[in-house]
């Protein structure tokens, strides 16, 4: 698995790409299929699963708390006894999807000492809506300089609504409400594929939820929750990577086991900018065969364009023909990779929450610093695009989020390599 240290991509012109990969399964469903496993007692498989370091931090998290994991290529097993409801801050710092613990543990065990998560840094992203949520189903917490202790005589069902369609705090209720007493339903909820991926999971489990996927989920709780095998979902954000770096290179590849019903709207952004994308049979086919438009975007929640999504885009638009506006209505702080663009030539300012892109022809090759997983990889589609050497100092966030991008681009004919920073 490859580890948090410093690491430099180094990127030199290339040909465009050309050839197939394989889509590892989801970062952001891997571990909250694994934080689900604490809700039943027993041994659980889960497959497709990344080498990427934040599921080897949620290995030694739940170990931390007594649980018993084991690892081989694509494959978790987790073997859930005796939990402690006691998660170390050391480990939630590392990680935001920690929080996702919360709520199993709640219901399981009535109680969960979590401290403040941690992850991206690209500004404050508050769990109001989380322990809102879990209180409407009878939790109470205390908030700490250190973290959150959460207790639950016995959880039981709800009306949640939730100001802001969360991801995370939609998985956290979703899982507390499967064992909770009586019926929940979670109004305005998150519709991304990895909720539903989740709920798929828990009702493998013995959960009663329907509704995953729509912005109204309904869970009808019940005694005792059951261990399963489960297969992970493809990680429709590492596929729409690859389609970025394919719209600053050109060229025609297939990206096995992508789904397309995944990326609706990313696909038809990309196609709006002169990319040609279709589903295949294994997965998705995409071709750049021209300059890309400009075109303007807003992220949105799913099944708009998620946030994730957009630094890709971005560095797409600073190689495109005309002028784009890229606005970022979901999280603050998420244009500092704009100043590293600039050091490679792009044209773009910032006001607010608006990034205004006039495209050029080439960018230039120079050294630039990610600041967080999708801000890495942005970069490094960027350096694609880019006369001479591009090398990105990327402070372990990118292996955090992609097993190895640096051999997949380099699978596609990229001239690119990862070294330790020196």
């Amino acid at each position: 698995m490859s580890g948090q240290s410093t690491t430099e991509f180094v990127i030199e012109p290339g040909p465009p790409l050309s050839g197939e990969i394989t889509i590892s399964g989801a970062k952001n469903s891997v571990l909250k299929l694994m934080a689900a496993t604490v809700l039943a007692e027993g041994t659980h498989t889960i497959y497709n699963v990344p080498d990427i370091f934040d599921v080897g931090v949620m290995c030694k998290l739940l170990e931390s708390m007594g649980a018993e994991t084991s690892r081989r290529p694509g494959v978790v097993e987790i073997k859930i006894r005796n939990i402690s409801p006691v998660a170390p801050f050391e480990l939630v710092e590392q990680m935001r999807a920690s929080t996702a613990i919360l709520g199993p543990l709640l219901a399981r065990y009535g109680r969960a000492e979590v401290g403040i998560p941690g992850g991206d840094d690209f500004g404050h992203r508050p769990i109001d809506m989380h322990l809102t949520g879990l209180e409407k189903l009878g939790a109470t917490f205390d908030v700490q300089p250190e973290g959150l202790v959460g207790t639950a005589d016995r959880l039981t069902g709800g009306e949640v609504v939730l100001g802001f369609p969360s991801v995370g705090a939609t998985e956290n209720i979703m899982m507390a409400a499967a064992l909770a007493d009586g019926v929940t339903h979670i109004e305005n909820a998150a519709r991304e594929p990895e909720i539903a991926d989740l709920a798929s999971m828990l009702n493998k489990m013995g959960a009663g939820i329907v509704g995953a996927g729509s912005s109204r989920i309904t869970v009808t709780g019940v005694e005792v929750l059951e261990p399963v095998s489960h297969r992970c979902i493809p990680d429709r954000i590492q596929a729409a990577t690859f389609l970025a770096a394919l719209g600053v290179t050109g060229g025609e590849i297939l990206l096995r086991d992508a789904r397309y019903d995944h990326m609706d709207m990313v696909c038809q952004k990309v196609g709006e900018m002169g990319l040609r994308t279709s589903p295949d049979r294994d997965g998705i086919w995409a071709m750049a065969n021209q300059r890309l438009h400009a075109v303007d975007l807003s992220t949105l929640p799913y099944p708009g364009v998620a946030t994730d999504y957009k630094p890709f885009l971005a560095s797409m638009l600073c190689v495109a023909d005309g002028t784009s506006i890229v606005t970022e209505n979901l999280f603050a702080g998420r244009f500092r990779y704009v100043d590293e663009l600039v050091k490679l030539g792009a044209e773009v300012r910032t006001d607010g929450n608006h990034a205004v892109i006039k495209g050029v022809k080439r960018l230039q090759g120079a050294n630039v610093v990610s600041h967080d997983i999708r801000a890495g990889a942005a970069l490094i589609v960027a350096a694609l695009g880019a006369d001479g050497q591009t090398i990105v100092a990327d402070h372990g966030h990118v292996c955090r989020g992609y097993p190895d991008l640096a051999g997949d681009l380099r699978k596609l004919g990229a001239t690119i390599h990862e070294r330790p920073a020196g």
